[in-house]
């Protein structure tokens, strides 16, 4: 159930932070003099090059690694008694797990292991909550399977099961939708931005899925060349034009999200229509190299929909039933 309560507060905060390594007494610093927040209820999508130091930071932020310099503070408003990180903090990685023969449902349970005794017996209410992350995630199918039995995308599922069955209020993943089909990655971002919604979680996500991230992330951390970070939301970031600064995409407008196309045909068209029947008879337009326009076309093509059935006439003489058929057609025509 939804929680309507909720409030934003902090639940990370960093204070002139420095990431990296120390290599024969020397700092490598990937990260330097970061100060960031990371927000309760909120999806945060961590974005940038490869082998800037994402996977770095989150591994610092989730105590597995020491920082260079600069503080770490966990829940700074609350003044209640201390929890172990492995109570607040819930993490993803990318690596490899080491004992193959392991069962998936053992695995899952992991994620249970911080709250028991040193009987490590399972309660009823433990055994809710991995059966509700097994749930959440879709994968009642996989739990009487061994890991090696598994596909990468299907393991990254299990362990990002793993994670809600911690049931922690913060959770960092790196690269979860890596190994992913398409329609899992929509609903592993889609699962995350309400598991950040309903429950309060604070979740952060380094990700190279910029459509997905654009679409879900409440906000962004884009990483700079200068050892910094840059946040916002993904509408402020794109209209100030920091994506282009920083992954300087080529042919590719992030503003409108469209692939700029040559126009290498002798034929201007003028479409007429409306839906998404339009945009994908433009899509298919432009990227076989014709000019839309409306200034004395060659031909105008007029699009109809009727209970999702297509139509595509062209100088209302020729109609086609398909856009294979329109673009042969045109085809020939641009021959003569």
């Amino acid at each position: 159930m939804e929680n309507s309560g909720n409030t934003t507060r902090s639940a990370i905060e960093t204070n002139q932070l420095s990431t990296g390594y120390r290599t024969n007494h020397v700092e490598n610093i990937l990260f330097n003099n970061l100060n960031l927040s990371l927000q309760t209820g909120k999806l945060t999508c961590f974005m940038g090059p490869n082998g800037i130091g994402k996977s770095t930071l989150i591994r610092t932020l989730a105590g597995l690694q020491k920082p260079l310099a600069g503080e770490i503070h966990y829940f700074p408003e609350e003044k209640k008694k201390e929890a172990p990180l492995s109570q607040k903090i819930a993490l993803v990685l990318t690596d490899r797990i080491s004992m193959p023969n392991m069962g998936v449902y053992e695995l899952i349970s992991f994620g249970r292991y911080p709250y028991l005794d040193w009987n490590i017996k399972l309660s009823k209410a433990d055994t809710m909550i991995i059966q509700q992350a097994i749930q959440q995630v879709h994968i009642e199918h996989l739990v009487d399977k061994r890991l090696y039995e598994l596909s990468d995308g299907q393991l990254q599922m299990v362990m990002i099961a793993r994670a809600l069955a911690q049931d922690t209020p913060i959770i960092l993943l790196d690269e979860p939708t890596a190994h992913l089909d398409l329609n899992n990655r929509v609903q592993m971002m889609n699962l995350l931005r309400k598991l950040s919604r309903i429950l309060n979680k604070t979740i952060l996500v380094a990700t190279h899925e910029l459509d997905l991230a654009l679409q879900t992330a409440d906000e962004i951390w884009l990483t700079r060349r200068d050892k910094n970070i840059i946040t916002g939301i993904p509408e402020d970031l794109i209209l100030q034009d920091v994506f282009d600064e920083i992954f300087q995409f080529k042919g590719f407008d992030l503003k409108t999200g469209r692939v700029d196309h040559e126009v290498h045909r002798n034929i201007s068209i003028k479409l007429i229509g409306n839906g998404h029947e339009f945009l994908w008879t433009k899509n298919a337009l432009e990227r076989n190299g014709y000019c839309i326009s409306t200034d004395q076309p060659d031909f105008v093509l007029t699009i109809s929909n009727q209970k999702n059935t297509y139509a595509w006439q062209l100088n209302e003489h020729q109609s086609f039933s398909s856009l294979q058929d329109v673009l042969a057609y045109l085809g020939s025509e641009s021959k003569k």
